[in-house]
């Protein structure tokens, strides 16, 4: 089981979420490819890129002289199957119909 407090650290930051949408949208990026759509440092993106592969919500191959980053959806589907999954049972449904009345 992956470490809960490093996943909810690394999506706690907007920036981090953003590379992961990113790597969502087109996996297996470079550091440059990354960097050419955000609006940071190489440096500040090589650091996010560490806490999100310390958290294994990306992993990293080496080609050649190129570092490639890809997204690793485990975590997080971990992280949905104990803190999410099981409240989307019927009380989330009573909820949403509650609401629907009003």
């Amino acid at each position: 089981m992956p470490n809960d407090d490093a996943v909810f650290k690394a999506l706690g930051d907007r920036s981090r979420r953003t590379l992961l949408d990113l790597l969502h949208e087109e996996n297996g990026q470079t550091l440059g490819q990354l960097c050419a759509r955000l609006d940071m440092t190489r440096q500040s993106v090589t650091q996010h890129l560490g806490l999100l592969e310390d958290a294994n919500l990306i992993s990293t191959v080496r080609r050649g002289r190129e570092k490639l980053h890809f997204i690793n959806p485990v975590p997080l589907h971990e992280i949905y199957t104990r803190w999410v999954r099981k409240f989307e049972t019927e009380r989330l449904d009573a909820s949403r119909d509650l609401r629907s009345w009003s």
